[in-house]
């Protein structure tokens, strides 16, 4: 069974799998870190405050006794829409980064149509037949 799963784990196609999803993370990281510190900031300066904090109350909350606001509820859609601007930007280096690996593929040439086949040597020596009959 451990040469069985040592088999499976070493197949080329998984270890390339492993290897996409630790860059993939590592690179959500690096648009996150983007977005947060300089897509926000810009996108914030329209809004006067900061994308993430962009939020809308939906329900008042109450004070308790230690004059903390209990019980407000916020539709948070700056996170959202931080969240929105990570995506397009991860999908759109997936797309460019896809076309470049095709692009690089050597284009396939189309295979070569087998030439067309002449007569069967049943058929020749029928025609060969014929001829001697005549």
């Amino acid at each position: 069974m451990l040469k069985e799963f040592k088999e499976f784990a070493m197949k080329g196609n998984l270890v390339d799998i492993a290897v996409g999803f630790v860059m993939g993370a590592a690179f959500k990281q690096v648009v996150t870190s983007f977005t947060g510190g300089i897509v926000s900031p810009l996108i914030g300066l329209i809004f006067n405050s900061d994308l993430k904090d962009l939020k809308y109350k939906l329900k008042d909350g109450s004070v308790n006794d230690a004059g903390e606001t209990v019980g407000e509820v916020f539709l948070e859609y700056g996170t959202f829409l931080t969240n929105v601007i990570d995506f397009i930007i991860v999908a759109f280096v997936m797309f460019l980064m896809v076309k470049g690996i095709n692009k690089m593929k050597k284009k396939e040439e189309p295979a070569p149509e087998p030439a067309p086949a002449g007569p069967s040597q049943e058929e020749l020596l029928a025609e060969i037949r014929d001829l001697l009959k005549k």
